[in-house]
């Protein structure tokens, strides 16, 4: 039994036998491609395939960066509502002890950051919000670490000695919050006013809660002079700071 394609093929000579050779040559042609994609459609697969796999290898990645886009852009804006929330919030209440974060002191003496940090610390312990204030901060490049220029200050400003501890170890958020856990479990403080920067405060809380320490936020006022960077600079910094955290990446 003859197969298909020699049929066509002797088909195909008889007609330019017989002269037929402009419509017979057209009508071979298409015969013949027909007869291969019938009986060989095997051999036009792997290209088709791997066009398809291009395809939806692009269409992949480009649903997978959309999602990490759209999915980056609603952590930002809730860690960011978040900070936004905090800055406006002073719970500033009966407390334990006012826990004071440290930051730049030059030569002994505090940035006016600091001082501002200081002086809201002191405004609160006036009030009769805590008997206790405790200064926070390790080296600051210097001689004098953070913690003891906080100290001095206040004891400048008419706080008694034995109303301040000051821890003067800690060199960054995370730590300055595990010295105030330390320092309220040995003195057996539990509940204490944090003070610092307006857009710090979200932070902090979050850290403070996850070190198991019941804490009321208190943002300093803002000096006249500021140091430092500007506002969205430290929103900024305090959205990177705290993913950072949350991820384990610190």
């Amino acid at each position: 039994m003859k197969s298909s394609w020699s049929s066509s093929g002797e088909r195909c000579r008889a007609r330019e036998i017989n002269g037929d050779e402009n419509t017979g040559a057209a009508k071979c042609e298409t015969r013949k491609w027909k007869l291969i994609t019938e009986h060989f459609p095997a051999a036009l697969m792997p290209v088709r395939s791997k066009s398809r796999g291009r395809l939806n290898g692009l269409h992949l990645a480009l649903a997978i960066l959309l999602l990490l886009a759209a999915g980056g852009m609603g952590w930002t804006w809730w860690v960011y509502t978040q900070i936004e929330s905090y800055t406006h919030q002073d719970q500033a209440a009966k407390a334990d002890a006012i826990g004071v974060l440290g930051a730049a002191e030059y030569d002994g003496r505090p940035s006016p950051v600091y001082r501002a940090r200081l002086d809201h610390a002191l405004v609160l312990y006036h009030r009769g919000i805590a008997p206790l204030i405790i200064t926070l901060g390790g080296p600051g490049g210097d001689q004098y670490t953070e913690g003891s220029v906080g100290r001095e200050y206040l004891m400048s400003r008419g706080v008694p000695e034995s109303a301040i501890i000051a821890d003067t170890e800690s060199r960054n958020t995370e730590e300055s919050v595990h010295r105030i856990a330390v320092i309220a479990r040995a003195n057996g403080l539990r509940r204490i006013v944090v003070v610092s920067d307006d857009t710090h405060m979200f932070r902090i809380h979050e850290i403070c809660a996850a070190d198991g320490l019941n804490v009321l936020t208190s943002p300093r006022p803002h000096p006249a002079v500021e140091d430092g960077m500007e506002e969205s600079e430290r929103i900024a910094h305090e959205i990177l700071s705290y993913t950072f955290w949350r991820l384990h990446l610190h």
